[in-house]
């Protein structure tokens, strides 16, 4: 599942930041029904690392 920035946390983990070519840039730890940050890096978007 791909979430952007804004979207709410479905799950409380952790969720890598990727690029839109795919890279891995970084990961975030967000709490369920949190509000997903913004990244530091323009076109990203989040993935669960539990997926």
């Amino acid at each position: 599942m791909q979430l952007n920035c804004g979207d709410i946390c479905p799950k409380t983990g952790a969720y890598r930041v990727v690029d839109r070519s795919g890279r891995v840039v970084g990961t975030v730890y967000v709490g369920e029904g949190e509000t997903m940050p913004p990244t530091q890096v323009a076109d990203c978007h989040y993935e669960s690392e539990n997926d």
